[in-house]
C-alpha cells in the first residue's frame, strides 16, 4: 500500500473523526467559558469578597534594581475557576447524553418449538436409566 492510501485508511477511521469534532466543539466552547466566568460569577465573587478583582490580585518580589517581579496567582485562580466550570459542565453534558442513550434490552430466546421438547424428554428419559 502506499503512503496515501495509508493516511486515508487512517484519517477516514471514526476515532479521528470524533475526535476533530470534539477538539473543534471544545474551542468553540472556551470563549464561553471565559466569558461565563470572567463576567458573570467573577464579579459577584469579588462583591462578596468585598470588591477583590481577582485578576488583580499578585504578589510583588523585590528585585536588587528596585523594579518589583509580580506573580500573578489572581490570573491563575481565574484559570483554576474556567477549568473547574468547563469539567462540570462537560461532565453534567455527557451525564444528560447518557441518559438519553436507551439501553439495549436483550430480547427473550424465542421458545423451543414442540419437536425440541420432545426431544429433551427423550434426553431426559435416558439419562435417568
Amino acid at each position: 500500500m502506499s503512503i496515501l492510501s495509508d493516511f486515508k485508511d487512517f484519517a477516514m477511521r471514526g476515532n479521528v473523526i470524533d475526535l476533530a469534532v470534539g477538539v473543534i466543539i471544545g474551542a468553540a466552547f472556551a470563549p464561553i467559558v471565559s466569558t461565563l466566568v470572567e463576567n458573570i460569577i467573577m464579579p459577584p465573587i469579588g462583591y462578596i469578597l468585598a470588591g477583590i478583582d481577582f485578576s488583580a490580585l499578585a504578589i510583588t518580589l523585590p528585585t536588587p534594581t528596585g523594579d518589583g517581579v509580580l506573580i500573578k496567582y489572581g490570573l491563575f485562580l481565574n484559570a483554576l475557576l474556567k477549568f473547574v466550570i468547563t469539567a462540570a459542565a462537560i461532565f453534567f453534558l455527557i451525564r444528560v447524553l447518557n441518559t438519553l442513550k436507551k439501553p439495549a434490552t436483550a430480547e427473550a430466546p424465542p421458545p423451543p418449538s414442540p419437536s425440541e421438547m420432545y426431544l429433551r424428554e427423550i434426553r431426559d428419559a435416558l439419562v435417568k436409566k
